[in-house]
């Protein structure tokens, strides 16, 4: 049996336990199980890969995906390219444990983007991993980013949004995990009102699936779209890494 599964610190919110079952059935994947495990602090990996020996591959998602980097032997181009990892690969060679990072988030969001027309100019609300990831994806599309940020070193702080730069700015993605559930009512902290019918309100967070922040596009005739596209594009582009494990 392969065990697979995804590690992050809360994962009640999560639907890929969920997603893979269901591929697993439907595809009639008999020697395979996906579980979720909550991890309270990363320096626990090493523990983690030693209790789980039939682990061949799993997903990462916050607050580690940057955080991993340090306990994994080797990264692909991409996960180096934008210092984070979402999923990991494990080979076992006699006694040693061998893991790879990569990040599928990229191929993902990349996945999602089909069929979509992409304005000049788009704003990322956020810095951690998937962030990075997006970034990546954007700069490669040739749009002019800014990135915003609870951190002045890292972005444009939230308070010096003004309705006029968010009216810029026809491609907004949050990236923070606000507004997941339980905590459905949480949003960034933006000034809403630069919105348009003319803007592309994306939002990370699939759980819910119209977030508080994609409820305030939804008023002002925006178009919108959720994380679970993007979910399912990442889900099998680990999946196809597992297959030569």
């Amino acid at each position: 049996m392969r065990e697979f599964g995804l590690i992050g610190k809360t994962l009640s919110h999560s639907f890929s336990q969920k997603y893979f079952e269901e591929k697993f059935q439907r595809e009639h994947i008999t020697d395979a199980s996906y579980s979720l495990f909550e991890i309270a602090d990363i320096k626990q990996i090493p523990a983690f890969l030693q209790q789980h020996p039939l682990l061949v591959g799993f997903n990462v998602t916050i607050p580690y995906k940057q955080q991993i980097i340090p306990y994994l032997d080797d990264l692909s181009e991409e996960a180096a390219a934008v210092n984070a990892v979402n999923a990991v690969i494990v080979k076992r060679i006699g006694d040693r444990i061998q893991t790879k990072g990569y990040n599928t988030d990229i191929e993902g969001f990349r996945h999602s983007l089909e069929g979509i027309k992409i304005p000049e100019k788009a704003m990322i609300l956020g810095t951690g991993g998937a962030a990075a990831a997006i970034k990546y994806v954007l700069q490669q599309k040739g749009c002019s980013l800014t990135i915003v940020s609870r951190n002045p070193e890292k972005g444009l702080p939230y308070s010096e949004l003004t309705p006029a730069i968010i009216a810029a700015h026809k491609l907004i993605v949050n990236c923070t995990p606000l507004g997941t559930y339980p905590n459905i009512n949480e949003k960034p902290d933006i000034p809403y009102d630069g919105i348009s019918d003319e803007h592309f309100l994306y939002d990370l967070v699939y759980n819910p699936s119209e977030t508080s922040f994609l409820k305030e596009g939804i008023k002002r005739c925006a178009k919108i779209q959720n994380g679970l596209r993007m979910l399912h594009g990442q889900a099998e582009a680990f999946w196809e890494l597992t297959c030569d494990v």
